[in-house]
């Protein structure tokens, strides 16, 4: 009996395709997963914090180039620490440098420092 030449191409053919699919699925449930992590660190107070702030204020709010806020919410209500960063204030905090829900965030955080 004679067999035919193109079985094994077509094999291999088969075996890739769901090779192909199964590493696309995986990819794409890796994707996912790594944009839960990205919200979920973006709605992390500290996250925001050391991303935007930590450089004038410090790791851990013990200021630096600008002032200690690690007591904060004793000096300034939240609505008083909310227009210091929508604003700035003179003397070096420029205005805007978190805005709209991550400003809310750390503005919350912030203020809860005493």
């Amino acid at each position: 009996m004679k067999r035919n030449p193109l079985i094994p191409f077509a094999i291999i053919g088969v075996i890739g395709i769901i090779l192909m699919l199964t590493m696309g699925g995986y990819g794409v449930n890796k994707m996912h997963q790594a944009s839960q992590n990205k919200e979920k660190a973006a709605m992390d107070p500290q996250a925001i914090f050391k991303q935007n702030c930590s450089s004038c204020h410090g790791q851990n709010l013990e200021g630096n180039v600008g002032p200690k806020l690690s007591n904060i919410g004793g000096k300034y209500s939240e609505k008083e620490i909310a227009e210091i960063v929508k604003n700035g204030k003179s003397g070096g905090m420029p205005a805007g440098v978190i805005k709209g829900e991550e400003a809310k965030i750390v503005v919350k955080w912030l203020s809860e420092k005493k």
